[in-house]
């Protein structure tokens, strides 16, 4: 097959608009409904309670970062509190930990289904027992060990809060994702499996919580004639006109869901001849298949530098991770990161870009499938860089199946950064056609060669 640059860029995913989402706009124009009350509001979060089945209550909100702002808020994280976190994971599961003033201590992947290991759980239950907030992610749409999880936490008296912003349509064992938690949230982003051009939802069993959260999402503003606020609120409501995007989007959700499980599928059977495998499915688990993604075997990666600056442990006995060691993969000159080079006057006007990889026949990389499909046209993205490798939390603990990451030193590798390190997000926008993907498909093979 010839490989040509696609005229037409191949999104990783995009909105995927019907029409009945312009009605239900119209409708609140036409009525004047164009803040944050409406019947497209009710009817959204009516909507995705049917849905997700069960006595459940909603509340639409501005993103899933708001959300789950208000999830850790309701379950009483506050000052020095510990909320053990996915680590794989994008940082608006944790970031709003810190806005209550809270800690993270994040917790380490299992291969099995790149998501929280119940094993790393536990092992940080054992050592900081007291904790009382846990929150899980079902990455990439994929389901987490959910019933192990919720065991663990049971346990342990803690409350859980199910991060389910990328797995809305997905489902474990016979029960959708997003009803698993004390509290759940589902976000509406413009690249999720639906959209509400931003936005998100909390929901819970407990109506109760759910009406707070509301009170709290618009101002905290007392029944009084007057404005008074007796406690700190936020602007955090979803838009009735945004809501009836969201009612549009929610009709077409199983085949937006069947779509992305084709997808999977066609990857997984085009790529089966190479080194490569998809990102896994548990047994019982229905994912959403929101993005497909590839992990590259070890033994067929060629040299790569994505994670150059990694939390020096070994170095920081004190219990702290404020030190960071250099990881030098023996191809740039100076352990320094591209941005730093830049700043030298003899690497002024390099592109650094085919710095981060090595060729190697027969082998690739993720940095390297990455540009290569950057220049046929193709998005694709890394996997997230897990949280404890991020600057921001370098003081924060990290627990693997081994035990906290502290203990152990120098010379572990953990699971969600050998998944971060070998990994890649594939296009998997629904409007991509079969024979786009397949050529798609013969890019990436041809990187191998």
């Amino acid at each position: 097959m010839e490989l040509k640059k696609f005229d037409n860029r191949i999104w990783l995913s995009s909105p995927t608009m019907h029409g009945e989402e312009q009605a239900f706009v119209k409708e609140a124009f036409d009525t004047n409904w164009v803040t944050t009350i409406g019947k497209n509001l009710d009817e959204l979060e009516n909507g995705v309670c049917r849905y997700l089945g069960g006595d459940l209550h909603a509340a639409g909100l501005a993103s899933g970062t708001s959300a789950l702002h208000l999830a850790y808020k309701l379950a009483g994280v506050g000052e020095g509190d510990r909320v053990f976190c996915s680590d794989l994971t994008f940082d608006a599961t944790v970031n709003p930990v810190s806005y209550e003033k809270g800690e993270q201590v994040f917790v380490d992947s299992d291969i099995e289904s790149w998501n929280m290991s119940p094993v790393a759980l536990r092992k940080a239950f054992e050592k900081y027992p007291d904790t009382k907030c846990v929150v899980v992610v079902n990455l990439y749409g994929m389901p987490a060990k959910l019933d192990e999880i919720i065991a663990i936490c049971d346990e342990y008296g803690a409350v859980l809060v199910e991060d389910a912003a990328e797995s809305f349509g997905a489902s474990y064992k016979g029960r959708k994702t997003g009803t698993f938690g004390h509290y759940n949230v589902i976000s509406f982003n413009g690249n999720k499996i639906i959209t509400t051009s931003g936005g998100g939802m909390l929901i819970s069993e407990d109506a109760a919580s759910i009406d707070k959260a509301k009170f709290l999402a618009t101002q905290a503003r007392e029944p009084y004639p007057w404005y008074q606020h007796e406690e700190l609120g936020y602007n955090y409501r979803l838009s009735n006109i945004l809501a009836g995007i969201g009612r549009g989007q929610l009709l077409h959700l199983d085949e937006h869901r069947e779509r992305k499980k084709e997808i999977y599928e066609l990857y997984k059977e085009g790529l089966k001849n190479l080194p490569v495998k998809m990102n896994p499915v548990l047994d019982g688990a229905e994912p959403n298949y929101w993005l497909s993604c590839l992990i590259i075997d070890e033994d067929a990666m060629a040299p790569q530098d994505r994670s150059r600056f990694r939390p020096n442990y070994a170095g920081d006995k004190s219990g702290g991770t404020n030190s960071f060691a250099v990881r030098e993969a023996g191809f740039l000159d100076e352990a320094l990161s591209p941005i730093e080079l830049r700043k030298k006057e003899k690497y002024k006007g390099v592109d650094f870009k085919d710095k981060l990889y090595l060729k190697e026949p027969g082998k690739s990389s993720p940095e390297e499938i990455r540009d290569v499909l950057a220049a046929y046209n193709v998005e694709s993205r890394p996997i997230w860089k897990p949280m404890h490798l991020q600057p921001y939390f370098r003081g924060r603990d990290f627990i693997t199946d081994k035990g906290s990451i502290r203990e152990l030193g120098a010379g572990f590798t953990d699971v969600g950064s050998d998944i971060f390190d070998r990994g890649l997000c594939l296009p998997s926008d629904i409007k991509m056609k079969r024979e786009e993907q397949e050529v798609v498909i013969e890019i990436i093979k041809s990187c191998f060669d």
